[in-house]
């Protein structure tokens, strides 16, 4: 079976693949995302086509360095309100961010696609609208502290993957 090339370096991502059966070879991209995202953002793009470009700009950042073979990109947008949120730099970033999405849905953007030789083979972008519960902060010290680093790989400081989940009231899509 053909190793799948994974333009990231998101350990999320590989245990999703690898959990599939996959096998992956890890190659994350350099570029500089806040630049990319703020470029988007000036010429009117949605949060749903910064997704998808910023996808596709990592897997054409690796696919030249693998000739031949399938290289899979993704990334993911958080929108509240129209702000859109980062991965949150420490976790005072962590409280801050959960703090202002307390109580309030967000959607979450998701888009992979799949180049060979630099060609789309696929491509897919999905979105999930997120409802919070309202919590304390003493609350949120208590998950980021129960959560630990973890929470600064994702964007909005959480993980739905693990105790994030216990943060939300409903969750509308993939």
């Amino acid at each position: 079976m053909e190793e799948i090339v994974l333009a990231s370096g998101s350990a999320t991502r590989r245990l999703i693949l690898e959990s599939a059966g996959l096998r992956v070879v890890v190659d994350k991209p350099e570029i500089d995302e806040a630049s990319v995202k703020d470029d988007c953002r000036s010429r009117g793009l949605t949060v749903l086509e910064t997704a998808a470009y910023l996808a596709l700009a990592k897997a054409k950042a690796v696919s030249p360095r693998w000739p031949g073979r399938l290289v899979l990109a993704a990334d993911q947008m958080l929108d509240c309100a129209d702000e859109w949120f980062d991965k949150p730099a420490d976790r005072a970033s962590a409280a801050n961010q959960l703090a202002r999405l307390s109580g309030k849905t967000h959607r979450l953007v998701s888009s992979a696609i799949l180049l060979r030789d630099e060609g789309e083979v696929w491509r897919a972008t999905t979105m999930a609208e997120l409802s919070m519960r309202p919590f304390s902060k003493a609350f949120i010290d208590d998950y980021l502290l129960r959560a630990g680093d973890d929470v600064l790989r994702s964007v909005g400081g959480y993980r739905i993957e693990g105790i994030g989940v216990q943060l939300f009231e409903s969750i509308v899509g993939d």
